[in-house]
């Protein structure tokens, strides 16, 4: 028999060789654990893929059954509806083979469809042709003659214009600069003779319209005001510019035409003192 020491001290080495090995036998069933939490993780992804595969499979097989049954269903009622009579051609067809060396458009039998409408480019241009003909023609109608204590003749209307309408012109001899200075000189040595000259410049060069000659023509009679109902405008026609008058608001029947001369000179304004209002 072993004495107490000796199984005290081969119990102790029993129990420090175990207490060694206990960390690499951790170790070890650490690692497997982990081995076998891999495996497990392979195939369950493993597992998936396979599982979706085989979804995808089930449904493409699927759907293509149900096609493949639709279409048979479809082609089925096709030729139970055509049994008895005879396919008629397409109208593509039959226009082919009636006229083969033609080729046709959509145009060819559906009409086109254009807007009425028109842009202010036709309007413009269609107004200024209608204003051309109206001022070329020297017609001058909605207005008469009419006398005026202190101012003589003027223009009285005699139907309603709307803002921005053509009312008249003011006709008379179209000359240049030196020729009206001249006409002026003479026409202020004749103190009944009146002045009728309207000066302006167009494209750089100086004219005057002399409308002192009675012609009949109305726009030579419409008066001065500073707030008249009217206002003048260069209108060309041909590159030749003409003077005519516009309503600068709507001007009932029975109003005065009236529009601001402009001459504000000092020799002019001691001449004819009413062209300060």
């Amino acid at each position: 028999m072993k004495s107490k020491v000796q199984a005290r001290s081969s119990g102790r080495r029993r129990q420090i060789r175990t207490r060694s090995q206990s960390k690499a036998l951790k170790a070890q069933r650490l690692a497997r654990k982990l081995a076998r939490y891999q495996m497990v993780a392979q195939y369950q992804i493993m597992t998936r893929s396979r599982v979706r595969a085989a979804l995808r499979e089930a449904e493409a097989s699927t759907s293509s059954q149900a096609m493949g049954a639709a279409f048979t269903r479809s082609r089925s009622r096709e030729t139970l509806s055509v049994q008895g009579r005879k396919k008629p051609r397409s109208r593509k067809r039959i226009l082919k083979a009636k006229h083969p060396s033609q080729n046709y458009r959509v145009t060819d039998y559906f009409p086109i469809r254009r807007s009425t409408r028109k842009n202010r480019g036709e309007l413009r241009s269609e107004e200024r042709i209608r204003l051309n003909a109206l001022i070329q023609s020297g017609k001058e109608e909605g207005m008469r003659v009419g006398l005026f204590e202190g101012k003589g003749r003027g223009v009285i209307t005699t139907k309603p214009f709307q803002r921005g309408d053509y009312v008249v012109e003011y006709h008379g001899d179209l000359i240049d600069l030196a020729l009206a200075k001249k006409r002026e000189a003479r026409y202020a040595k004749d103190p009944d003779t009146g002045c009728y000259m309207y000066y302006f410049h167009y494209r750089s060069k100086g004219y005057c319209v002399d409308a002192t000659k009675e012609s009949g023509r109305l726009g030579r009679l419409i008066n001065h005001s500073k707030s008249g109902n009217c206002q003048t405008k260069l209108h060309p026609i041909n590159g030749v510019p003409h003077l005519i008058v516009i309503a600068t608001r709507d001007i009932a029947v029975g109003e005065e035409l009236l529009y601001d001369y402009g001459d504000r000179s000092k020799a002019s304004l001691e001449a004819y003192p009413w062209l300060k209002y």
